[in-house]
Order: C-alpha cells, then sequence, then structure tokens
C-alpha cells in the first residue's frame, strides 16, 4: 500500500500542535524566519529541542551546524505571526511590532509564551526536510497565557 503525500499530511493533521516561529540571521546578518509547527524536546541533559525545516525553504543556509536560532512558542493571540511567517515574502519583519534581540543576537517575539534561544547542534536527513537539533543555550516563558494551537488544517484555542 501506498501513502501519498496528501494523505499523510490529512493524518497528521489530526495531531494537534503548538505553533512555533523560529529565527536566525540569514546572509548579511539579515533576520529570517519561519511557522513550525514539528517542534519537540529531544533532551533534558543536555538541554536540546528539534525542529523540520523544508529543504525548500529560502532560509535553510541559516540553520547549518553552529549557527544561532531562537524558537517563539506562539500565544493566542499571535495568529497573524503565524500567517506572516508562513507565507512566502522577501522580508517577513517588514513592518512587524513586538520584536526584541535575543541574548544570541537573532530577532525574538515579544509576547510569546516561551523562547528557546539555541545553536545549531545537528543537522539530519529527513526526506524532503531537513531535521534541525539545538542545543538550548537560553529559555524564557510565561506563567499565563494560552498557546495558539494547529488541529485539521486550522488554528484553534485550548477553549474550542
Amino acid at each position: 500500500m501506498s501513502v501519498s503525500p496528501r494523505s499523510l499530511r490529512d493524518a497528521m493533521g489530526s495531531f494537534a500542535t503548538g505553533i512555533t516561529v523560529i529565527t536566525a540571521k540569514g546572509d548579511g546578518d539579515q533576520p529570517v524566519g519561519l511557522t513550525a509547527n514539528s517542534f519537540n524536546s529531544v533532551s533534558l541533559d543536555p538541554p536540546l529541542v528539534l525542529f523540520s525545516l523544508d529543504r525548500g525553504a529560502s532560509c535553510c543556509d541559516a540553520f547549518s551546524e553552529g549557527k544561532p536560532f531562537v524558537v517563539n512558542i506562539l500565544a493566542s493571540d499571535h495568529q497573524d505571526h503565524s500567517n506572516r511567517f508562513a507565507a512566502k515574502s522577501e522580508d517577513k519583519f517588514a513592518g512587524i511590532e513586538g520584536t526584541v534581540e535575543a541574548k544570541n543576537g537573532c530577532v525574538a517575539l515579544s509576547g510569546a509564551l516561551a523562547r528557546f534561544e539555541c545553536t545549531s547542534d545537528k543537522v539530519h536527513d529527513g526526506g524532503d526536510h531537513l531535521i534541525i537539533v539545538g542545543r538550548v543555550d537560553h529559555l524564557e516563558h510565561r506563567a499565563d497565557g494560552e498557546p495558539l494551537l494547529f488541529f485539521r488544517g486550522g488554528y484553534h484555542n485550548i477553549a474550542e
């Protein structure tokens, strides 16, 4: 039996996930970013996280081994950030409000539920994606707020 990309995507949509915006520095130290819901912890000691990155993404080189990045876990009122960083555009940061400089020099989003400042530790082959493993060098998180969730192709909140 063959599994089509569409059927796999539809079935995976049954798994509710949080949404992140992952930022890094691209060519000429220009900030780059993308929306990802393929994020999870790998290890507590050492502190490692991972996300999957489409090989076709224009920012792939920014996530090479040894480079810094930031994972921003989006709050329920950040749907606009999710849409902005999911779209294909030249400068996803143009006109955006609510950013700060993270300790690792990357742009971070204000109001995120949590922020993980990482250094790319390993990059693995994952078919049409790269699996980026990052060492967490610094983190911050809020004790309040609700997450922005993605389920069956749409945004949801916990109360729905």
